[in-house]
């Protein structure tokens, strides 16, 4: 009998408003095709400059709605400080554990936030350690659980670019990722959002970051022949193939 919590794919991030930021596209699809996705965001996102982590945590429920999502949880490591310490390691190691993810999508190693790459250590980290069987955590119910580590790694990209290992074309999604960031009123620019008299314009809140994000998505869509793509650094490689007309069965759509 399937297990009800385990999960497809589970996404990593430092803050609520990252995946939806740089792989909310990428949800948007996995989801569409029946797949069951969750994402656990470390932090309350308190250090932010706009809007409080109260309301954040609101944003993250409803933009979680609209990416549907089957699991959205927070850790509430503190904002500013997402050290790889055992009892971090130790709080991701159970969700890995419960949600047993074929897929983990994390943060990038190297951003312009700090956080970011915290996060991507701590999640590389526990992700390694959640499949050593004498690391024992326990439910909060008390049952022990079984070791797991997820099968594949995968970094989104944020503000710093690499060279991806793969763009998902998500063209078809692009309305409904739109709509989930923009559920982050506070975060991002959103023409229905009145910010407070001591919140500033921040680097993300301007109307020319929501193009920038639109411009980067077309041109990785581009070199993939699609309107929009989302691109993807794969952690340990290289991907090891057995069927390689079945995994690159897809014709390419300019030559």
């Amino acid at each position: 009998m399937p297990d009800p919590q385990r999960l497809d794919v589970l996404a990593l991030a430092a803050h609520p408003d990252d995946v939806e930021l740089c792989a909310g596209g990428t949800i948007c699809r996995l989801t569409r095709q029946g797949y069951r996705v969750g994402i656990v965001d470390f932090t309350r996102g308190e250090l932010g400059s706009r809007g409080t982590p109260e309301g954040r945590l609101e944003e993250a429920r409803a933009a979680a709605g609209i990416l549907g999502l089957a699991v959205r949880e927070n850790l509430g490591l503190p904002d500013g400080n997402i050290a790889p310490t055992p009892e971090n390691r130790e709080r991701v190691i159970r969700v890995l554990r419960r949600y047993r993810p074929h897929i983990l999508l994390v943060n990038p190693p190297v951003c312009r936030h700090p956080d970011h790459g915290a996060a991507a250590r701590l999640a590389i980290e526990a992700a390694f350690y959640a499949g050593l069987r004498k690391i024992v955590t326990r439910e909060d119910d008390g049952t022990a659980q079984e070791p797991w580590r997820p099968h594949h790694i995968l970094h989104y990209m944020q503000a710093v670019p690499f060279e991806p290992t793969f763009v998902v074309d998500v063209s078809d999604v692009w309305e409904q990722r739109t709509r989930a960031l923009q559920a982050f009123r506070s975060q991002f620019f959103n023409p229905d959002y009145e910010p407070a008299g001591d919140e500033p314009e921040t680097f993300v809140s301007n109307p020319e970051f929501f193009r920038w994000i639109e411009a980067r998505a077309r041109t990785y869509g581009y070199q993939i022949g699609a309107t929009y793509g989302e691109p993807f650094l794969y952690h340990g490689g290289p991907v090891g193939v057995t069927d390689l007309v079945g995994v690159l069965r897809r014709e390419k759509p300019f030559r």
